[in-house]
């Protein structure tokens, strides 16, 4: 069988279609070899001595049915990006508390938010520290901050708590009613 790589070329470019596509019919094989110009290739085409394969894979003009907004994405956020919102978190809440019992001014409170989100605590501990130079009454409070970690933890065990009692079917067993469990209603005499 000689090559008919040439041929096939010829034909993919008069055709407009790739190479893969085209295909050669057996018994014509002394017709398409003897086929030189663009013309011979279309009347071997209309003929049927060579034949273009239907397209492969997925229509293009075909509209998606799935959706994939951000929300259907399944993929895990950086590291580093939790790691932060975590610290920012933890640090905002015990702000927040600060400034609530009034242990802190509202002037502090804002720099000190910046400083967060600017990312210079590493860490509750590193936050307290850092108070220790603006607040001469640190000890106070470090027992009010102990207060309010008690507080959080005690609510925190209400809300598991209730959670697991919704979870859970109810513990106590519901009586059956049978007919030897109904209550006898009194026959009314005429």
């Amino acid at each position: 069988m000689t090559n008919l790589a040439n041929k096939k070329a010829l034909a993919a470019r008069t055709l407009n279609v790739g190479k893969k596509r085209i295909c050669f019919n057996v018994d014509n094989f002394v017709e398409i070899k003897e086929a030189i110009t663009k013309q011979d290739i279309r009347d071997l085409h209309s003929e049927g001595a060579i034949k273009i394969k239907p397209i492969k894979g997925r229509k293009k003009v075909k509209k998606r049915k799935t959706r994939r907004g951000p929300g259907k994405i399944k993929k895990t956020v950086n590291k580093r990006k939790q790691i932060y919102v975590k610290i920012t978190r933890k640090l905002r809440t015990y702000l927040k508390e600060l400034k609530r019992i009034g242990a802190i001014e509202n002037t502090l409170y804002i720099e000190l938010r910046k400083k967060i989100r600017m990312r210079e605590f590493k860490s509750k501990a590193h936050l307290k520290e850092h108070l220790k130079e603006y607040l001469k009454d640190y000890e106070e409070i470090k027992n009010q901050s102990r207060k309010i970690a008690k507080k959080t933890k005690k609510e925190k065990n209400r809300k598991e708590t209730k959670v697991s009692l919704t979870s859970q079917p109810s513990l106590r067993k519901e009586k059956k009613i049978t007919k030897k469990t109904q209550p006898k209603e009194k026959e009314k005499w005429n």
